[in-house]
């Protein structure tokens, strides 16, 4: 049988199957091998080359032929193996990927019109690649008899059978590689989230830092400030003038340690205010810097 697989990605995928024929008891001539055209059913499958050919070595590797039986209590072929080749299919001249499996002394299989001999069952898969769209054709799919040396045409079990088994590999494939593909997203979604966090707490760190550090600045320019224009009366009983003169009239006594703002310097008078508003004079050598 032919499966050929075609994809939206413009891949043709080939899937070539085909009973052919094994010795019987008696010794008979070798049946004639087929052509690579005269056997097979085409089929469409969406999904990558790679994908394809990973699903259909596999499939090629396990033991089971479905679609079709031997015994009815066991509707179950199995004890195919791989091959390399085949005598009845030849080798295969074109391009692509070519896999066997071969499964011997198989007694009637079902699923092959009048096939009521033992046989070998050969199966072909043979997955292409080409950008062309033309339509898939269908050929004679047959299970060749030794003992009667003729070909019983199949009903397209083993095809449709072979080919969903390949559809469902590839969909299970591509299942896992969405989940991966949305985890990823997903992930990479987060870690813009955590950058952009990150960034923003970078910002406000460094604008609070920025804040912290003018205040600082001017809470230093304060105390500078303060220590030139605020001093302190050194000696109890420090009379306040109201002229920057000796003999000026006494506005008030200042305590020692009595806190003045200095609003005039002269060589040697300062006028000040007091914390009760008061204005008048005192001499530089009365105050003095506060720490």
């Amino acid at each position: 049988m032919i499966l050929r697989l075609r994809s939206i990605c413009s891949f043709v995928l080939l899937l070539i199957a085909l009973v052919a024929s094994m010795a019987s008891g008696a010794p008979a001539s070798p049946v004639q091998a087929k052509t690579q055209e005269s056997v097979g059913l085409g089929f469409e499958l969406d999904a990558t080359e790679a994908d394809v050919l990973q699903v259909v070595k596999l499939v090629a590797e396990d033991p089971i032929i479905r679609g079709t039986y031997v015994y009815e209590n066991t509707k179950t072929l199995t004890g195919a193996r791989p091959a390399d080749s085949s005598a009845y299919f030849g080798a295969w001249p074109g391009s692509g990927h070519a896999f066997y499996k071969v499964l011997k002394g198989a007694v009637a299989p079902r699923n092959f019109k009048d096939s009521g001999d033992v046989g070998t069952i050969t199966v072909r898969y043979v997955v292409l690649a080409q950008v062309s769209r033309e339509p898939a054709s269908t050929s004679m799919r047959c299970f060749v008899e030794d003992g009667h040396r003729k070909a019983d045409i199949s009903d397209g079990t083993v095809e449709s059978s072979e080919f969903k088994e390949i559809q469902d590999r590839v969909r299970q494939i591509q299942f896992a590689d969405q989940e991966t593909a949305a985890l990823l997203k997903k992930r990479q979604e987060e870690d813009e989230k955590q950058t952009a966090l990150l960034r923003q707490r970078q910002e406000e760190t460094a604008k609070l830092e920025a804040a912290e550090s003018s205040l600082k600045n001017l809470d230093s320019q304060f105390r500078e400030l303060r220590h030139k224009v605020v001093m302190k009366v050194r000696n109890e009983s420090t009379e306040l003038k109201s002229a920057p003169f000796h003999s000026a009239v006494k506005i008030q006594s200042l305590p020692v340690g009595a806190e003045v703002v200095v609003l005039i310097v002269t060589p040697s008078w300062l006028g000040v205010e007091t914390t009760g508003k008061q204005r008048g004079w005192l001499r530089q050598d009365q105050v003095e810097s506060i720490p």
